[in-house]
């Protein structure tokens, strides 16, 4: 299974999870099966909140879920729809995620806890 993480620094599986799916710089793609790790650049980074592409941003890459702090209702949508799955992560790093995966720990996001903008009250859980 393929894991995507959105990160800010290139730390591999010592990275740290990202809080917004859309707005970070990186995403480490972690392979639990293969045991191994690659990072692609965020190529939809910069964009008004709700326009995010996720396909764009994954850069071509196929993943099989994603493991983030926060994501937008509008991202969140169309990973949903091409078949990804979104999870929240539970702990810092990328590595604590990965095992909390595989023992079924990390909560799917739905539309509840999914942020409609940066202000309080929004529902962001990020």
């Amino acid at each position: 299974m393929r894991l995507c993480f959105p990160v800010s620094e290139n730390n591999g599986i010592n990275s740290e999870v990202y809080g917004h799916f859309g707005s970070a710089p990186l995403f480490i793609i972690v392979d639990t099966e293969m045991s191994a790790v690659i990072s692609i650049i965020n190529k939809n980074q910069v964009h008004e909140h709700g326009a995010c592409n996720p396909v764009m941003a994954l850069n071509g890459e196929t993943v099989d879920g994603i493991i983030v702090g926060g994501i937008g209702q509008g991202a969140l949508m169309k990973l949903n729809q091409n078949g990804i799955k979104v999870f929240r992560a539970q702990k810092p790093g990328v590595k604590d995620n990965v095992e909390l995966f595989k023992k079924n720990g990390l909560p799917q996001f739905t539309m509840q806890f999914t942020c409609a903008g940066h202000d309080s009250g929004s529902g962001c859980s990020h």
